[in-house]
């Protein structure tokens, strides 16, 4: 992710995405995180080629039930970091200025836990991953970038871990943001993060 992305990252979307995740839909879950976090020194046990260039239009997480259109995130007039509308029909939202799954990077997407008045977001279970699960990131061009989870963190807001999430990597990775934790008021006091990283690619 360049410089500049990561730095607007990292000042406005969590800060917008939390306000997203606010409003009625249930009571916040506790999670327990996995030990450990994605390390920019770490690498894949066998090289997986990439796929082509593309982006992501769907995402499957079959653990946890999602299977969700992927809309196009950028920034708003005001220079923060666009995020998922809130609507019935809820979708995970992909960064576009972080690369496409599958390319050398952290792929970023985010999504709601709850969606106000219409309830669970998404992202509601996002905390019930384990390492091991599979996510699927279909593309554009038809091509397929398969994940394996390799940690799930779930952290304060104040805490937020922007280098391990946004840093440069030089592999293909991604990270899966949403809200967590406890309610206060219309808010979550932390965020769910999964990190994962490419295990195989289909045509």
């Amino acid at each position: 992710m360049t410089q500049l992305s990561r730095r607007a990252f990292t000042t406005t979307a969590l800060a917008s995405l939390l306000v997203g995740c606010g409003g009625r839909g249930g009571g916040g879950e506790e999670t327990t995180a996995a030990s450990g976090g994605s390390r920019r020194h770490r690498r894949s046990a066998k090289s997986v080629p990439s796929p082509r260039r593309s982006e992501p239009v769907a995402l499957r997480i079959p653990a946890i039930g999602v299977d969700t259109p992927v809309i196009r995130l950028g920034l708003a007039p005001d220079g923060s970091v666009q995020v998922p509308p809130v609507t019935a029909h809820d979708r995970a939202g992909w960064y576009e200025h972080s690369p496409t799954p599958g390319q050398t990077g952290p792929s970023v997407i985010l999504g709601h836990v709850t969606v106000g008045a219409y309830g669970d977001g998404v992202f509601r279970h996002l905390s019930r991953l384990h390492r091991g699960d599979r996510i699927e990131a279909r593309l554009e061009n038809g091509s397929e970038a398969v994940f394996t989870v390799s940690t799930v963190r779930t952290v304060a807001k104040a805490d937020f871990p922007a280098d391990d999430v946004y840093g440069d990597v030089d592999r293909p990775e991604l990270r899966l943001i949403t809200c967590g934790g406890p309610r206060a008021g219309d808010e979550y006091r932390d965020n769910v993060i999964v990190f994962a990283a490419l295990s195989a690619t289909t045509p």
